[in-house]
């Protein structure tokens, strides 16, 4: 018994929890080894909504390039080269004023 491999949870005092591993398992019972434990292999019930997978992220991505571009157009399209764009910390009330 003082041989076998212990668990390997951190418990709320900080420390490593001292319960032997359930055999084949790097958990105690009482921290996740238990028998029937875990999701099933090939759980779909997790993916809720997809938001967070490679491909979503990937499309957040490049729709936000394609916004940063099109107000860069739009800027240098009402303002020109020449002059330089309106700052972005002003209000509705200064830009009005400033016109």
């Amino acid at each position: 018994m003082l041989a076998s491999a212990r668990c390997g949870a951190k418990t709320r005092s900080g420390g490593s929890c001292r319960a032997p591993a359930v055999t084949g398992k790097k958990r105690c019972r009482m921290h996740g080894g238990g028998v029937g434990s875990g999701a099933p292999v090939g759980n779909h019930n997790a993916l809720t909504h997809g938001g967070y997978t490679g491909e979503v992220i990937e499309m957040r991505r490049k729709v936000a390039e394609l916004m940063r571009g099109a107000r860069l157009t739009l800027r240098e399209m009402r303002w020109g080269s020449g002059r330089p764009p309106p700052l972005a910390s002003r209000g509705a009330g200064a830009a009005r004023q400033a016109t």
